[in-house]
């Protein structure tokens, strides 16, 4: 015996008015449970929402372009009496599949109105590919003459657009007076030769965003150093079978956010944020650190929480764990908030230092190169000794710059010595 079961959206953290970007059945169709539905996009991920049981779509209650929060009913299922779980009742509510995430990218310069009502974007005759590219670019699809059967607007359509714009030439603002920033020129690049139009994906312009901000609201200061890990190395070496045994990886990047979450402690400025009107910091109390993940989609950023009551081999679960994930773009808001510190570790591509940006509302950020062997002077001889790159970017509003040397000081004896992890 069939019955209906109302599908909403589900617990989606603290998003409201998320955009539908994709409706992935109709009417009619036949779902299996787990099956997506609809794809839901917001400021920092993309969700699709999955068939709580298998059954035949009844009806549609959201097309693309609506806008839904928790509780939003997304479609009528008729369930089969096999397929419904005993005792759920009708309108229980799926998990929500997180796709892709991030941490915020300035958006494209819109080449079209972006204010224009929506109602006449979707109207406009377009796939959801089709509508996902014009709003990446800013196009007012009702504006977009399209080519294709029916006149469907089409990718090229979309994209001819943006050059014909570019080309015109959009009104230049007034020149900002003082020290205000000027806004970027306007260039037509074709007029030198071919070019190709590709949006940034919504996770890089997010991240661009939030860096963008935090570059220009925080004054960063650098401080550079290195650490002596030859003897952190040979006992992470030394302790590879027993890690492998437990079905995981002790990588480098365990120890440093171990030793990150011990020097936190000891210098709690550095596990803090600014209040917004400058008066005051906020310290945690707990030591949630962030770090960052080099994906296809761009950079991401998970946060293990309590590092400090964690061992080592937790992290190096938990670290395979979430960048897993990232790569695969199935983290979940939370599992990219509450951080109270970042590391952002280059060692496995190369360089030798850099200057990372501070992930706000964070103060400090530690950056980590490759590790190299060199010769260093000790007992009147000059011996082997691998030493790694420290590069510690801090909010110089919260930080005073002796304390940030005090900071990358203590974090090179713990390095050097990891019975210090335990003290």
């Amino acid at each position: 015996m069939a019955s209906e079961r109302q599908v909403l959206v589900p617990d989606i953290g603290d998003f409201e008015d998320v955009d539908v970007i994709e409706v992935l059945v109709s009417p009619g169709d036949r779902v299996d449970a787990e099956q997506s539905l609809v794809t839901l996009e917001s400021e920092k991920a993309t969700m699709e929402i999955p068939s709580p049981a298998a059954g035949v779509v009844k009806a549609l209650h959201v097309a693309v372009g609506d806008k839904v929060s928790e509780g939003s009913r997304i479609l009528t299922l008729e369930v089969e009496g096999a397929a419904r779980e005993a005792g759920r009742p009708a309108e229980a509510k799926p998990t929500a599949l997180p796709r892709k995430a991030a941490e915020p990218a300035a958006p494209a310069a819109p080449v079209a109105p972006p204010s224009a009502p929506l109602s006449s974007t979707r109207r406009a005759h377009a796939s959801p590919s089709v509508r996902r590219l014009a709003r990446e670019l800013g196009v007012d699809l009702s504006l977009v003459r399209g080519s294709g059967p029916k006149s469907r607007i089409l990718k090229d359509d979309v994209q001819a657009f943006v050059r014909d714009a570019l080309a015109r030439g959009a009104p230049q603002p007034a020149q900002p007076a003082g020290f205000a920033i000027p806004p970027a020129p306007q260039v037509d690049f074709s007029r030198w030769g071919e070019v190709e139009v590709k949006p940034l994906g919504k996770l890089r312009r997010v991240a661009a965003r939030n860096l963008h901000r935090s570059w220009l609201s925080v004054p960063h200061v650098t401080q550079f150093d290195e650490a002596d890990i030859t003897d952190l190395e040979a006992f992470r070496l030394a302790k590879a079978d027993e890690a492998k045994a437990r079905g995981t990886k002790l990588t480098l990047l365990a120890f440093l956010l171990k030793a990150s979450a011990v020097v936190l402690e000891q210098f709690p400025g550095f596990n803090s944020s600014l209040e917004p009107g400058g008066e005051a910091i906020v310290v945690k109390k707990y030591f949630h650190l962030g770090f960052a993940v080099d994906t296809d989609n761009g950079l991401v950023v998970p946060v293990i929480r309590d590092v400090d009551r964690k061992g080592l081999f937790d992290l190096a679960v938990e670290l395979a764990t979430l960048s897993q994930k990232a790569r695969d773009r199935k983290l979940s808001p939370e599992e990219m908030s509450g951080g109270t510190f970042t590391i952002s570790s280059l060692g496995g591509i190369g360089g030798t230092a850099f200057t990372p940006i501070v992930n706000h509302p964070e103060v400090a950020i530690l950056g980590v190169s490759r590790a190299a062997m060199r010769p260093v002077w000790r007992d009147g001889a000059f011996v082997p000794r691998l030493l790694l790159p420290l590069s510690l970017s801090y909010d110089h509003r919260v930080i005073d710059g002796a304390d940030a040397v005090r900071f990358t000081t203590r974090m090179k004896a713990v390095l050097s010595d990891i019975r210090n992890l335990i003290l």
